[in-house]
């Protein structure tokens, strides 16, 4: 009879450091943060009974009606066709942005257009065009021209310049550059538009929230009206659409899948001119100086007030109760993360169990924030909770997914340890400081998000942003959305710095 083999230890250390690393150390701050402003944070469960309304919404998830919604294929097919116009169109405005993109006035433009949310541009966009197709598209395609100019610059800026010493020197400098730089980057180009055109499909969604007649229109009215085994349904679909796109849309077929979206586009209505003069010239003014014919008339004292109760009333308070939620929401992202890893890690489970992580994660990161905030929303009344348990769920398998990849290439110690201390000790030490990484990109969208979940009801600055629309101010509206920008930019500024002094720490070590 043979002996059972002997797990190999872990060797250990003679003088064991136990001082904290970097990505540790920020790790240790971002939990203290949100357990200092907790006890502030409005997480309180005002459903009287969420039981009954989860009991609903689980028998509407085992019984979903995929036949419930009468204009099932016309929300599909308006979905893909804003995704692919937005994608398109913010390509071809982005794509020449990134030559320019060192400049520091354009870099600064990009950063500033981006930080916007798909939302507040189309609620913008509305005072002008109304529920036409025109304001789904440029609500999509101006914040993705911002990104696609400042990645696309990033990666040709990262290639190497050692095919351009092949090329022959009397080229010109356009052949150079395409042959040289472009070339051999177009696989990573093409790889970002084809994830863009998933960020798309998820903003087009959630388009349909503020009326354009997106799979975002038709579930919220569904969820809202308690049909929640037609959402169910709207739920699935939106997520077999995410989930499948490198199936259904290659890469080769955007040309015909753009040819197809401007054909069975809905109408566009005629757009009256003098609107989009008034409304540039007088609406989105101040009351001190839309009154005023000259310079000379407006009354800056008043212009004064305006601005302080506007900022100390309404900008300064939206933006602490923004600040408060993303950095709750980024504690808790840490922590769906770090599960999540654990759940679809091959190195922790069989091959079955690790699919069915993978699933968990792709159903996880299909749905927006927006709409997971929503149906939380509902389940559990207006309260910060619901917006911190949908921004943790989808940016924490968003982060995961990314993770996940990167862990399941690693591989694994030839040492006799267990599963778990082979993932404890060896594939969590060398992701971690990638999933950091990864956090802080994601919390300026985790910003964003927070901004926008005001609309919703809870008290961030796009409630106020909102609230201001509803009364047709929009001068205060277009003040707070600036605003928020600002905070965004700031924002980005802080994590960008934070990976920068993390990259010069261990070079210099």
């Amino acid at each position: 009879m043979s002996q059972p083999k002997q797990l190999q230890p872990i060797p250990s250390l003679k003088n064991p450091q136990y001082a904290l690393g970097y990505w540790q150390k920020v790790t240790l701050s971002i939990w203290l943060i949100a357990l200092i402003i907790l006890p502030f944070a409005d997480i309180e469960i005002v459903n009287f009974d969420p039981f009954l309304e989860l009991t609903r919404m689980a028998n509407g998830l085992v019984t979903p009606d995929f036949f419930a919604t009468e204009y099932l294929w016309q929300a599909i097919m308006q979905t893909v066709n804003f995704a692919i116009i937005g994608v398109c169109l913010g390509l071809v405005l982005g794509a020449p942005l990134a030559l320019i993109y060192q400049h520091p006035l354009i870099s600064s433009c990009c950063a500033f257009l981006r930080a916007i949310h798909e939302i507040f541009w189309a609620l913008l966009f509305l005072q002008v065009f109304g529920l036409s197709p025109l304001t789904g598209i440029l609500a999509i395609s101006i914040p993705f021209a911002a990104t696609f100019a400042r990645v696309f610059h990033d990666i040709i800026n990262q290639s190497s310049d050692s095919p351009l010493e092949s090329i022959d020197s009397r080229a010109d400098m356009i052949s150079r550059f395409t042959y040289g730089k472009i070339a051999q980057v177009m696989p990573q180009l093409m790889s970002y538009t084809r994830y863009r055109f998933e960020c798309a499909l998820r903003s087009s969604a959630v388009l349909g929230f503020i009326g354009m007649p997106t799979l975002g229109f038709y579930m919220e009215t569904a969820f809202r009206q308690g049909n929640y085994s037609e959402g169910a349904a709207l739920l699935m679909i939106f997520i077999a659409l995410i989930g499948t796109i490198r199936y259904w849309c290659p890469p080769k077929l955007l040309g015909v899948y753009l040819v197809i979206a401007c054909v069975t586009l809905i109408d566009i209505p005629h757009i009256d001119s003098s609107l989009l003069v008034r409304f540039i010239t007088h609406d989105i003014l101040p009351p001190a100086i839309a009154n005023a014919a000259t310079l000379a008339e407006v009354q800056w004292s008043s212009l004064t007030a305006w601005f302080s109760a506007l900022f100390l009333e309404q900008a300064v308070p939206g933006a602490i109760a923004t600040i408060t939620l993303a950095l709750l929401a980024l504690a808790a992202t840490h922590f769906i993360s770090l599960s999540a890893h654990m759940m679809a890690s091959k190195h922790l489970w069989p091959a079955p169990l690790t699919w069915l992580g993978r699933f968990s994660l792709l159903i996880g990161r299909s749905v927006p924030e927006y709409i997971l905030a929503f149906i939380f929303l509902m389940l559990l009344g207006p309260s910060m909770l619901p917006a911190i348990i949908a921004l943790a769920i989808h940016n924490g398998c968003v982060i995961a997914y990314l993770v996940v990849k990167q862990s399941n290439a690693i591989a694994p110690q030839e040492m006799q340890i267990s599963r778990l201390n082979q993932f404890n000790y060896h594939i969590m030490p060398t992701i971690y400081p990638s999933m950091m990484a990864l956090m802080f990109y994601r919390f300026e969208i985790i910003v964003r998000e927070t901004a926008v979940f005001g609309i919703l009801g809870i008290m961030t600055l796009g409630f106020y942003i909102d609230s201001n629309f509803s009364e047709i101010r929009y001068s205060n509206a277009l003040i707070l959305i600036i605003c928020t920008a600002l905070l965004n930019v700031a924002i980005d500024i802080i994590s960008r710095r934070l990976l920068k002094f993390e990259q010069t720490s261990q070079a210099s070590c």
